[in-house]
């Protein structure tokens, strides 16, 4: 029971020092969390920064020009199997089966190079999350370091927790101020 109450004492003891600093001497230019704990919706982070409304944006653009695209093909294919249907009166049976085989690999052809452009659009949220995650990890650590926290928990592993050790909408503010939408600027 002793060490119990040392270890509550060694993790949570340090909280009531650090609040009797100045803020200046803590560094705290967001919110008021002094916690050796915080917590953070890193998903909510992602998807509310300006970082990723960037990427949302881009890939829903990209999604729906995918989309586009997978129309017309489609309405070209229909067709196309619509034309080779009426060829199939008027060929002989072998002529049409060599016709009807080339259609049927078109079609596997073009369903697998539909299937790879929509997998490389995923690839790419994932992609974008990594580089964010990296770019975002020295602001977490500033905000980790402001309110004299020793570490940041992702909030949905955290079985309860106060609100006032979630430092999400902290770190939304800081890293849109630092990264901002994380967007190349073009070349001319």
């Amino acid at each position: 029971m002793r060490l119990i109450y040392t270890l509550v004492f060694a993790l949570f003891g340090a909280a009531p020092l650090a609040a009797q600093q100045t803020p200046a001497e803590n560094q705290l230019e967001r919110g008021s969390v002094v916690s050796p704990i915080l917590t953070i919706d890193s998903e909510r982070a992602f998807i509310d920064s300006a970082f990723g409304r960037r990427v949302a944006a881009e890939v829903e653009a990209e999604s729906e020009k995918l989309v586009t695209e997978n129309r017309r093909i489609e309405a070209d294919l229909e067709a196309e199997e619509q034309e080779l249907t009426e060829l199939r009166k008027t060929l002989p049976a072998g002529e049409f089966r060599l016709l009807a085989d080339a259609f049927d690999a078109k079609v596997q052809e073009t369903r697998a190079a539909q299937a790879a452009k929509g997998r490389a659009l995923n690839a790419r949220v994932g992609k974008e999350e990594d580089v964010f995650r990296n770019a975002a990890a020295p602001v977490l650590e500033r905000l980790m370091r402001d309110a004299g926290a020793a570490v940041i928990l992702e909030r949905r592993s955290v079985y309860v927790s106060l609100n006032a050790i979630d430092i999400t909408a902290d770190a939304i503010a800081l890293l849109d101020e630092t990264l901002g939408s994380g967007a190349t600027p073009k070349q001319p």
